[in-house]
């Protein structure tokens, strides 16, 4: 998806092609439901981890040091787009377009204090990366941010609150309207943390269980996942006996216009299996599917 064999066609934009053999009530529904904020659908889920749980202490002990949730999470994702590449969708200016690459976003403290600045990190991915490219890439997303003084997004934060309140105001309305019609440069979307395949929040690092976080109606990320804390819980297995076993909660705030109701349930049901097998992680998949045109 970082690679797209297309040729770019007249009303594509700088992140994606305009999907055209959608049906008309699909292409219609950003016209009614104009912003994110008016077609969020929720979603709540748990996954058993007691295996995977293993799988993981396994993996540190071979040298993969901080290896867990958070990268399993954003490999079990990825490879949910190979199966379900509408997932990777966005709407941009009331169209619906196809994603040319996997842009995962994730907020990043610069370090363990309340008051440690925070800053967007930005990784592309490959859609036959696995949780070892994953563990590789975020770990040196992460390890870059906090070993330098500042980050495009905060440079670019920073300029901009330089300027008066109202030519602020002024300014933000301008790049609404160039983020609309594509005149955004690709310098920009770049350091954008509202621009992207999905942003992930790693609750359970703070040590509370997951959010319903917002999408914003700025920019096109569609998908926003937050996961919580591990728990235990005690269960009768089926002899009656109690026995106890480590979940982990996630919510997903996701926009509907891009697929329906079907496509999403799919894509949880797959997120939940490679969750809980995380060994399929560990090879590429075997076929990446396209995005209809």
């Amino acid at each position: 998806m970082s690679v797209d064999n297309r040729r770019r066609r007249f009303g594509d934009r700088k992140e994606g092609r305009r999907l055209r053999t959608l049906p008309a009530l699909n292409q219609f529904e950003p016209y009614i439901m104009i912003e994110r904020s008016d077609s969020c659908n929720y979603f709540s889920g748990a996954v058993e981890i007691t295996e995977t749980d293993r799988w993981l202490r396994a993996k540190r002990q071979e040298g993969y040091k901080g290896l867990g949730m958070l990268h399993l999470f954003i490999a079990a994702y990825i490879r949910v787009l190979c199966q379900l590449p509408g997932l990777n969708r966005f709407v941009s200016g009331q169209r619906i377009y196809a994603r040319n690459n996997i842009i995962i976003n994730m907020m990043v403290k610069r370090g363990i204090t309340v008051d440690a600045e925070e800053t967007c990190a930005k990784v592309e991915f490959e859609p036959t990366d696995t949780i070892y490219d994953v563990y590789r890439k975020m770990n040196a997303a992460v390890e870059e941010i906090r070993s330098s003084d500042d980050s495009g997004t905060e440079s670019t934060a920073r300029m901009l609150m330089n300027m008066p309140r109202l030519i602020l105001k002024l300014a933000v309305k301008v790049i609404k309207l160039f983020d609309y019609f594509d005149w955004l440069p690709s310098s920009l979307l770049g350091v954008s943390p509202f621009h992207g395949s999905m942003i992930i929040t790693d609750l359970g690092s703070l040590g509370i269980g997951p959010i319903y976080h917002h999408i914003y109606n700025f920019g096109n990320l569609p998908v926003f996942l937050a996961f919580g804390a591990k728990r235990r819980a005690v269960e009768l297995d089926r002899h009656g006996q109690p026995v106890e076993h480590k979940y982990v909660d996630y919510k997903v705030v996701c926009d509907e216009r891009i697929c329906d109701g079907n496509y999403y349930a799919s894509a949880f049901k797959y997120l939940r299996y490679y969750l809980k097998n995380p060994g399929e992680l560990e090879r590429p998949p075997e076929r990446v599917i396209e995005d209809i045109d």
